[in-house]
């Protein structure tokens, strides 16, 4: 039965092409490319090595963009590198965080049913085909149609397909090898040798199956180019193409943007009213399961199962769309029974059969936690498109207004001390400033024994203050005239005390 998944694709924009996968009417996975992102996975280059340190077991190669790569040695196939010496790699991993992209000498290009790898012998069959009458027919095929000092490895979609389509996928990529060899031969390094199909081209070999409905783009020079990828990547009953001409933008249109807006929350709401709060770090990913607004029906025990299992269907599917990898530790609702925590990891395993990223998922530890391992095979979404906070570095967390303007006060009170100034002009955060304004401005005016005056500088970070001036009381309030003037700055002050 078809799953109803429809692939809309955002093409419009030069700078970044964005492909969405929505399936029964939610989002099912989402891919993003920028135009000036550089070192995509796949891509194949001819690096020049720039050093070589064995005692860390690797070596970085220079790919003519100003980043080195980083290669493992075992990963070189026995060859010793020595430094200016040219070699052939292929992108594993893109830079990500501050780290170079991780490159590998053993090159593989991806077809639409199978994977051809130079200088391989092997014939594999992906693990995802579990029928094993058709595993032993597609081996066979695969070492029928082997090239010659050439692997292949069998994809999932060639599940069912004839030998004629397999020798027609084996034939293109070789003749990509080909090429690539040929230029390699012509060009000195670093340059490159070869990249993949674009972004919505590359959903289209991997994605494109027959419970694909329909494919709507907002381009049609695009919706021109994907018809010979349509036909070549089909099997079976091809899709709707249809161009998007809608006023909206084609992703407000499908509900994709206000759905990836959530994406880049903490917390995530579920249907029942339960919901996970989801952490990254740099080491793992921590998840969070609570009961939230859901409160069940009949007892305290199926609450807390239904929420755990609906907790674990959701889970896979933000792993998916966050393209979060790596190690995940999962703190689900605490189960008394070991009957429901046994249906808990089934509906785990159940929820990630169909990724397309091998994920492991490990027993509940003593401590009462869920381990699961998933292949990082791509930037994740948050990295993809967040940087670090300019207010806090980074930290994803701000000083209190109470810690910050116990720190004013002792600036203020360094000031009063070191001058006999009437009045302090200060600088702050409109935020903090009106924080002070209203909770302790009277009081410290009284205990300083100065007239205070706070000023809201909306381009300051949330925790920086200045001292704007000092000195007389009319002085600083013709400094105070002269900003609201230039600047229709915003000055909170007290009301006038007597005798002042």
């Amino acid at each position: 039965m078809s799953s109803d998944r429809k692939i809309i694709a955002n093409t419009l924009d030069n700078e970044e092409v964005r492909v969405a996968i929505i399936e029964k009417g939610r989002l099912y996975d989402i891919f993003i490319e920028r135009m000036w992102e550089r070192q995509r996975t796949g891509e194949v280059y001819k690096a020049r090595v720039d050093s070589v340190l064995p005692g860390m077991n690797s070596a970085f190669l220079n790919l003519g963009d100003g980043r080195n790569a980083f290669l493992y040695l075992d990963d070189a196939k026995g060859r010793k590198l020595k430094p200016n010496e040219e070699i052939i790699v292929q992108v594993m991993k893109t830079a990500r965080k501050g780290k170079g992209a991780r490159v590998t000498t053993r090159l593989s290009f991806p077809g639409r049913y199978l994977v051809l790898v130079p200088d391989g012998r092997e014939s594999g069959v992906s693990k995802r085909i579990e029928d094993e009458e058709e595993r032993h027919r597609l081996r066979r095929l695969a070492r029928e149609i082997r090239p010659e000092n050439c692997g292949v490895i069998i994809r999932t979609a060639a599940e069912g397909v004839d030998a004629e389509d397999l020798v027609k996928d084996a034939e293109e990529l070789l003749e990509i090898w080909k090429e690539v060899e040929h230029n390699a031969s012509l060009q000195n390094a670093p340059c490159l040798l070869y990249r993949d199909l674009g972004l919505l081209g590359r959903v289209l070999r991997d994605e494109l199956t027959e419970d694909v409905t329909e494919i709507v783009v907002d381009s049609d020079e695009e919706l021109d180019r994907i018809h010979p990828w349509v036909e070549r990547f089909c099997h079976g009953r091809p899709p709707e193409m249809n161009l998007y001409r809608g006023h909206a933008p084609i992703f407000d249109f499908y509900g994709v943007e206000k759905e990836m807006e959530a994406l880049l929350d903490r917390k995530f709401w579920l249907e029942s009213g339960a919901y996970l709060i989801i952490d990254q770090t740099e080491a793992l990913t921590v998840i969070d399961v609570n009961t939230g607004k859901f409160v069940g029906k009949t007892n305290l025990r199926d609450t807390v199962l239904k929420t755990n299992l609906e907790a674990a269907d959701e889970i896979a599917r933000q792993l998916r769309l966050r393209a979060i990898g790596g190690i995940v530790v999962i703190d689900f609702i605490d189960m008394e029974y070991e009957e429901d925590r046994q249906k808990l990891l089934e509906r785990l395993n159940e929820a990630f059969h169909g990724d397309r990223y091998k994920a492991r998922v490990f027993g509940v530890t003593q401590l009462g936690l869920v381990e699961i391992t998933r292949k990082r095979a791509r930037l994740d979404l948050r990295a993809s498109l967040t940087r670090g906070c300019p207010f806090c570095s980074g930290t994803g967390w701000v000083l209190k207004e109470e810690t910050l303007a116990v720190s004013v006060k002792r600036f203020l009170r360094k000031v009063a001390l070191s001058s006999r100034s009437e009045a302090i002009l200060l600088e702050l955060y409109p935020d903090v400033a009106r924080h002070i304004a209203s909770t302790y401005l009277s009081s410290w005016e009284e205990e300083l024994g100065r007239r205070l005056f706070l000023r809201e500088a909306v381009d300051f970070p949330w925790d920086k203050y200045r001292l704007d001036s000092q000195g007389s009381l009319s002085q600083i309030e013709r400094r105070m005239a002269q900003l609201k003037e230039k600047e229709a700055a915003v000055v909170h002050r007290t009301a006038e005390p007597e005798g002042l």
